[in-house]
């Protein structure tokens, strides 16, 4: 079903595409219909960061960016889902076309720019929705922020999301916000997890919960480099670390129609640097949870990541191009993989 759906899709271009297909999938929910294209969720629950997910599998962050189908999307089976990236203000992001395909190599290019409706607009949906699983939200800062003045825009969306998140993720890695990469290292990583953390446990002990934090992190590192940011993480206090955002890497689609595009490359061509990373991670932050993404197409694929090293895995990329099938076959595959 979802086959044919694609290839009627796939005539739109991408951003379009997607608009069309999260369209698609709210009327499905509300027809009560999305049994037939996800089945149901699988049972594997495990606890990491004091939260209880009812399977390993989720949704990252960028494919809902407002939250504006956290209903529909939590029906797949996921057993959680990020939404976000989230800004202070709205914002429209960079000029279309930003988001393209490569089908050859199940791969895609976006330089979206964190377009977004913002972080209050995200709030009011997420109070609205009815997904009762586990929610993380994605925060990151706006364009016109210089990259020095960051935490500012940080610190408003932590303190806005925290009453509503079950977990949130600081987004420093996206390629698509000039100098933000610049955050991922130093004493800027430092400063800027150390604030995090220390606002963090001031809201958690105001409300009388706690709402872990993870870290997204590039996969365009170097060993010595994986092992200063693994340093910082470690000394934050930071709860979990996501590994990994898109690549600018062009040397696996070399060639590609659309390879030239500017933006971050995510599907199967990033699937062996989140790999690496994620084993890097591994090595220095031995009880940490460690989300992992990057090129998720299957099931085997889903294995690697925990093989790697990784406790949960999210899909994106793969999501678009194999659909809701892939949610169940993932959960299923590191449901068997563990009880080998």
């Amino acid at each position: 079903m979802y086959a044919l759906a694609r290839s009627i899709l796939f005539r739109f271009d991408a951003e379009t595409a997607h608009g069309h297909a999260l369209s698609a999938l709210d009327l499905a929910h509300r027809l009560r219909l999305t049994g037939l294209v996800a089945g149901g969720r699988v049972d594997d629950p495990v606890e990491l960061m004091g939260l209880r997910f009812p399977n390993r599998v989720g949704l990252a962050a960028g494919l809902d960016k407002n939250a504006d189908h956290l209903d529909a999307l939590g029906a797949l089976g996921f057993g959680f889902v990020e939404v976000g990236t989230v800004t202070p203000r709205p914002q429209d992001g960079n000029p279309r076309p930003r988001l393209f395909r490569l089908p050859q190599r199940g791969a895609i290019i976006n330089r979206m720019g964190f377009n977004n409706a913002g972080v209050d607009h995200l709030i009011e949906r997420v109070k609205a929705a009815r997904y009762d699983g586990v929610i993380g939200i994605n925060i990151g800062k706006n364009l016109t922020t210089p990259v020095e003045r960051a935490v500012d825009d940080y610190l408003i969306c932590l303190e806005k999301v925290h009453a509503h998140a079950d977990y949130v993720t600081v987004n420093i890695s996206s390629p698509n916000t000039p100098g933000l990469r610049n955050l991922q290292f130093g004493a800027h990583l430092d400063a800027l997890l150390g604030t995090l953390r220390e606002a963090g446990a001031r809201l958690d002990q105001s409300a009388g919960r706690r709402v872990p934090l993870a870290v997204k992190i590039a996969p365009d590192m170097s060993a010595e480099e994986v092992a200063l940011v693994a340093e910082s993480i470690a000394s934050s206090g930071i709860d979990a670390v996501i590994a990994t955002n898109t690549t600018v890497s062009r040397e696996a689609v070399a060639g590609l129609p659309h390879a030239d595009e500017q933006g971050g490359l995510s599907g199967r061509p990033v699937f062996e640097s989140s790999n690496r990373v994620i084993r890097e991670l591994r090595r220095h932050l031995a009880d940490l949870p460690i989300i992992g993404v990057g090129g998720i197409d299957s099931g085997a694929a889903a294995v690697a990541k925990l093989e790697a090293g990784a406790d949960l895995v999210q899909l994106y990329s793969g999501f678009i191009y194999r659909g809701p099938a892939l949610v169940g076959e993932c959960a299923r595959a590191l449901k068997a993989a563990r009880a080998r």
